[in-house]
């Protein structure tokens, strides 16, 4: 497939992190979306809060883009898709515009999208312009698109900004510093969009803001080359896969659930803090999320602990990931230091801290095969359990997480990544391994998926005919 497509298409980025590329990428696509164009949303990197607010104020899927969790490929076939549906795409950087590596800057170079730099401007006048320069000028082969100001206090503020941009730098507008269009955050980011009464009411005021200060024009048509498209083999068909979905637990890629239908499989929602049972499945994913906000009431759910413990004694299949892992041990406190007794399937206890504990990019070589995700969490585990495996991060970044398994019965810090090796994934879910890979349409043609296999993993599917 080499067709190409044109959409219009900016890269938010910023000087570090905090100053309001959410905020200002919220505000951008509300406004084109009230002007009655169709937004597309991305986010720069693993994140699972700021994609829940971009969709709100886009009112469309927002997936992440990353040239080494996601890879180069399927980033490409993201934007290819989106150009096709949308009037504008809108990608979110990560921490500062050329930090890490991969950078922001590295995947707008790639694909060539312009970048939008925001800075925050208070307590700036001029100065404005100098870090806009830097931006715009330090790496010279950078698309770059303009600036716009953020936590702007005044209209003479914004003018002053404005005025000392130089160089042709284009001026994408001010957003003013009012607490009522500011999303507010807690201990690990943003509050999610759904503990947000006001949050509509917000985007819309942001977005109003924004349009008073600027010419609501789009940016420049980007093109976005074709991709190579390998379609998912049905190595799910006909499972039924229980998935965590409320407050507790809501840290899921919209990736990774697209692949498990795309597999097959049948996924069916359930609440650990309010369902008495799981629905009837064949396996279980327990996704990260905010269980420490909800540990008594997850372990005042007794027939619910009952049930997990009674699936894993099944032999069935179970992945929990983050908060799920913590779901699994025999207790979890909070930072308060209130006790909540959980699933007890691993044996082991965690502790929340006020500090981050682990933030870093890991990769895992698990027997099913290589798998890429994310690490980030506040909590310290303590446990006597043996690793099967450990992460390793490719930067250098801080976590190599311990990977946890008893049985079919899989568990780590480690927010997986689905589509970074579908065949260890299908391996992790199915509950009958040879049944799975008997149902491929061609049982010989594994060339798609094996460069992504340790050797155990490439000898599993060699085993099968």
């Amino acid at each position: 497939m080499n067709s190409h497509r044109h959409c219009p298409a900016v890269l938010i980025a910023a000087p570090a992190s905090g100053q309001g590329k959410t905020t200002v990428t919220a505000a951008l696509a509300r406004l084109h979306r009230n002007q009655g164009r169709k937004v597309r949303v991305f986010k720069c990197g693993p994140d699972f809060l700021d994609p829940m607010i971009l969709e709100r104020a886009s009112g469309a899927p927002v997936y992440q883009l990353d040239m080494w969790m996601v890879g180069e490929q399927e980033s490409r076939r993201l934007l290819w898709e989106a150009a096709g549906e949308a009037d504008l795409i809108l990608i979110e950087g990560v921490m500062g515009l050329f930090d890490g590596t991969p950078s922001s800057a590295d995947l707008a170079r790639h694909f060539g999208v312009p970048v939008l730099g925001v800075i925050d401007g208070t307590a700036m006048a001029q100065t404005f312009g100098a870090l806009a320069l830097g931006l715009a000028k330090y790496q010279p082969d950078l698309p770059f698109a303009g600036v716009l100001a953020n936590r702007v206090g005044t209209l003479r503020h914004a003018q002053l900004l404005e005025g000392s941009l130089t160089e042709g730098l284009r001026w994408y507008g001010a957003l003013s510093r009012e607490t009522g269009i500011e999303l507010p955050s807690r201990h690990l980011g943003l509050v999610q969009a759904s503990e947000l009464n006001d949050l509509d009411l917000r985007l819309d005021a942001a977005a109003e803001s924004l349009a008073s200060s600027c010419d609501v024009a789009l940016p420049p048509a980007v093109e976005f080359a074709g991709p190579d498209v390998i379609a998912a083999e049905p190595l799910l068909k006909g499972i039924r896969i229980a998935v965590a979905r409320d407050e507790a637990f809501a840290f899921t890629y919209g990736a990774s659930l697209d692949l498990l239908r795309a597999m097959g499989a049948e996924l069916l929602f359930f609440s650990p803090i309010r369902d008495a049972d799981l629905p009837e499945a064949d396996s279980l994913y327990l996704p990260g999320g905010y269980p420490e906000l909800h540990h008594v009431a997850l372990s005042q759910n007794t027939s619910m602990l009952d049930a997990i413990r009674a699936h894993h004694a099944a032999c069935k299949p179970l992945l929990a990931e983050c908060g799920g892992m913590l779901y699994l041990l025999d207790s979890l406190t909070d930072v308060e230091g209130t006790r909540a007794e959980l699933v007890g399937l691993l044996k082991g206890d965690a502790v929340m801290q006020k500090r981050l504990a682990a933030l870093a990019l890991q990769a895992v070589e698990l027997p099913e095969g290589s798998l890429r995700g994310h690490t980030y969490h506040h909590s310290l585990t303590s446990t006597e359990l043996e690793p099967i495996a450990r992460g390793l991060s490719p930067n250098g970044g801080r976590g190599a997480e311990a990977v946890y398994r008893e049985g079919r019965m899989t568990a780590s810090y480690v927010h997986f990544y689905f589509p970074s090796n579908p065949t260890a994934v299908a391996a992790l879910f199915a509950p009958d391994l040879d049944a799975a890979f008997a149902s491929r349409p061609n049982r010989r043609t594994v060339a798609p998926t094996m460069d992504h296999l340790t050797p155990v993993g490439a000898s599993l599917l060699a085993k099968r005919p």
